[in-house]
């Protein structure tokens, strides 16, 4: 049940409304989340400001959303759930690596290490062992990598517990992630 209501678009700020505006032209609509979000502009730009700023990172949208599946099956956030694994398949992620990513998991070793990493962030709060960091770069991630795979993480822990405390209604086909079992 939404406990944060979604703002009236037609009574919102003028910086809000600009930014609610920005993501129907890039989205086609305005999610629940983004709509509730905009209750505070502040929220919402600091949403929208990494978001953007990550978006233009050198992860690829494919594993930016598998991250985002992570942190959504970990966080048990069914709003998140389904909307990146709907994104997902926008990407053409098929449904066995969607399941498998909302678990933190993936048939290919190199995103499967890097789910693991995302796990571990949220498991050990950021507590990440040199041991491990040191792992992550013999296997090939750059320090780059590594940090935006923690960036991103972030961020979706972020929606994760916004959409918790808001209780923000799914608008996308849904994905409940108390159906999840271990793979």
């Amino acid at each position: 049940m939404q406990q944060i209501n979604k703002v009236d678009q037609t009574t919102v700020s003028a910086e809000a409304t600009e930014m609610l505006n920005a993501v129907k032209a890039q989205m086609g609509m305005v999610p629940n989340i983004i709509s509730t979000m905009a209750n505070s502009s502040a929220t919402l730009g600091a949403y929208l400001g990494m978001s953007g700023a990550l978006g233009n990172g050198s992860l690829s949208p494919t594993l930016r959303e598998q991250i985002a599946l992570t942190a959504a099956g970990e966080n048990k956030c069914d709003y998140c759930a389904s909307v990146h694994t709907a994104v997902g398949g926008q990407l053409s992620i098929d449904a066995e690596e969607l399941s498998l990513n909302l678990r933190g998991k993936s048939n290919d070793a190199r995103t499967n290490e890097a789910l693991t990493l995302v796990r571990e962030i949220i498991e050990n709060r950021g507590h990440i062992s040199n041991d491990r960091l040191n792992h992550l770069r013999i296997n090939g991630f750059s320090d780059d990598e590594i940090l935006e795979i923690f960036s991103n993480t972030m961020l979706n822990m972020f929606t994760n517990y916004f959409n918790h405390m808001a209780g923000t209604e799914i608008d996308f086909p849904v994905v409940n992630t108390s159906d999840l079992v271990a793979a």
